[in-house]
C-alpha cells in the first residue's frame, strides 16, 4: 500500500488526499494578468490554529530557521512548546536555527535557551550523519518549515532534501509545512547537469525551479529519492498546503510579513533578483556583500558608468539600472571604493531574473574587459550548474543566444515538474 500523503490545505480537516489522488496543476505563463486577492494563509499557521494537534503523539524533530514564524511573529518552535507539543530535537540549516551566522556559517550543536531543546547542525550533514542524529534524538517524524527563495543555489531545499533521505533510511515520515514561492511559480533557466552537482545544487533542477517546498518534496521523493536510498522513498510524505496562494502571485501580494530567510535577503525585492543576480558569486565582481543592498547592488575597483550606460540600452523590462559607487564593509573589496550599478525593479512582475543578470555579465566583460573576470575556483560552473555560461560569454555570445542555449531543458524541467504541482 502506498502510504504517501498530501495534507489538504484544511490541515488534517479533510480526509487525506494520496499521492495519486492529489490534481497536479496545469503550467501558468509568466505572471499573467492582475494577481488574486485575498490573504495567504501558511500551513504552520494552519497547524497552531489547531494547536498543533494533528501532530501529538509523534516524537517529532524539526527543521527550522528564523523564517518558521506564523502570521503573529512567533516562531513555530516555540508555538508548539507553548500548546504542550514539545519536539525530542531541532535542527538547522545554513545560517542556523535562530539564524545568527554569516553565508557559508551555521551555529553548531547546542542547547535552545529560549525552550531548552537540544539544536543539532543541519548545515553540510551528510544523509549518513543526519539519520545518525534522527535516531540519537528517537524521531519517528520530521517537520520541515523553512522559507525557500526559489533558486537552485539557495542552501535550504538541500537541507530539505538530505533530511528527507535521512527520514527515508531510517523510517520516519516526512512533514512540510508549506510557504509561497516568494517569486512565483514559473520555471526558469537551465537545469543542473549532474556532473557539476555540489552544496548549492545536488540535483537536476531548473535555476529559477517556481515550486513551494511542498511541491518540492514531492519532486524530490519520486524522481531522486530512490537513487540514493537504494530504492527507497520515505515511508510518510505529508505537506500541509498553503491556503490562497495561486501560481502567478509574487510575496508582496500574499499579505505576508517579509522575514529575512538569510542575512543577505533583506527585502522582497532582493529576492525576485537574487535567482539571477546570484550569479556574480562566481566572478571577481562584489555581488554586494557588506552594502545594504546585496544582490541589488554590483561592481568593483574600476567599473564607471558606462556599465549603466551599456546595461541601460538594452531595455530590459522590469528594471532599471543607475550608476553606483560603494564601499563594502565586508566580503570582496571590503573597505574599497567600487563602481558599478544598482538594479532598481520598476515592475515586479515583468523581472526576468536570469536573462537580467546574464544581461550584466555579458555587459561587464564588454565594457570592462580590464575589471572582469571568473573566480579562478571555477564557482560559477556549480551556480550556473554546468561551464556552458562561462564558455558562452567568453567566446562572445549575445543574451539571446545564451538564454536560448537551455531552452529546451527549461522545458523538460517544466514537464517534469508539472505532476507534482499542488497549486493552480
Amino acid at each position: 500500500m502506498d502510504r504517501r500523503r498530501f495534507l489538504t490545505s484544511t490541515a488534517l480537516a479533510a480526509p487525506l488526499l494520496t499521492a495519486a489522488a492529489a490534481p497536479a496543476a496545469a503550467e501558468q505563463p509568466a505572471r499573467p494578468g492582475t494577481p488574486p486577492a485575498g490573504r495567504v494563509t501558511t500551513g504552520a499557521d494552519l497547524l497552531a490554529a489547531q494547536r498543533w494537534r494533528p501532530l501529538a503523539g509523534r516524537k517529532l524533530g524539526v527543521v527550522s530557521n528564523p523564517t518558521g514564524v506564523l502570521g503573529d511573529g512567533t516562531h513555530v518552535v516555540d508555538s508548539m512548546v507553548a500548546a504542550g507539543l514539545r519536539p525530542l530535537a531541532v535542527f538547522g540549516p545554513e545560517h542556523g536555527f535562530r539564524g545568527t551566522a554569516q553565508a557559508g556559517g551555521s551555529e553548531g550543536d547546542y542547547l535552545d535557551p529560549r525552550t531548552r531543546l537540544p539544536v543539532f547542525d543541519a548545515y553540510g550533514a551528510t544523509t549518513e550523519s543526519l539519520a545518525g542524529q534522527f535516531r540519537k534524538a528517537g524521531v519517528d517524524t520530521v517537520v520541515f518549515d523553512i522559507a525557500d527563495i526559489g533558486a537552485r543555489f539557495y542552501t535550504y531545499i538541500w537541507t530539505m532534501y538530505t533530511a528527507m533521505a535521512a527520514a527515508a533510511v531510517t523510517g520516519a515520515g516526512f512533514v512540510v509545512l508549506d510557504r509561497p514561492n516568494p517569486v512565483g511559480g514559473e520555471a526558469f533557466g537551465p537545469t543542473l547537469d549532474p556532473a557539476y552537482a555540489s552544496g548549492v545544487g545536488r540535483k537536476p533542477i531548473a535555476q529559477q525551479h517556481g515550486m513551494t517546498v511542498g511541491e518540492l518534496a514531492g519532486l524530490f521523493d519520486a524522481e531522486f529519492l530512490p537513487a540514493d536510498t537504494g530504492g527507497g522513498r520515505l515511508p510518510r510524505l505529508e505537506v500541509v498546503r498553503v491556503r490562497g496562494w495561486r501560481r502567478d502571485q509574487l510575496f508582496a501580494e500574499t499579505g505576508q510579513q517579509w522575514v529575512l530567510p538569510s542575512p543577505n535577503v533583506p527585502t522582497e525585492t532582493t529576492a525576485l533578483l537574487y535567482p539571477g543576480t546570484c550569479l556574480f558569486e562566481g566572478t571577481v565582481l562584489s555581488e554586494g556583500r557588506g552594502t545594504t543592498r546585496p544582490f541589488e547592488i554590483i561592481g568593483a575597483p574600476g567599473i564607471d558608468w558606462r556599465w549603466a550606460e551599456a546595461l541601460t540600452a538594452l531595455g530590459l523590462p522590469g528594471v532599471r539600472f543607475r550608476e553606483h559607487y560603494f564601499v563594502p564593509t565586508f566580503g570582496k573589496f571590503s573597505g574599497e571604493a567600487c563602481g558599478g550599478v544598482q538594479v532598481h525593479v520598476t515592475d515586479p512582475r515583468r523581472v526576468d531574473a536570469i536573462r537580467t543578470a546574464v544581461a550584466m555579465l555579458v555587459t561587464a566583460r564588454q565594457v570592462h574587459p580590464d575589471v572582469f573576470a571568473w573566480r579562478a575556483d571555477g564557482y560559477i560552473d556549480k551556480l550556473s550548474g554546468s561551464g556552458r555560461l562561462r564558455r558562452m560569454v567568453d567566446a562572445g555570445a549575445g543574451v539571446d543566444q545564451v538564454v536560448a542555449a537551455w531552452s529546451g531543458e527549461q522545458a523538460a524541467f517544466r514537464d517534469l515538474r508539472r505532476r507534482h504541482l499542488l497549486y493552480r
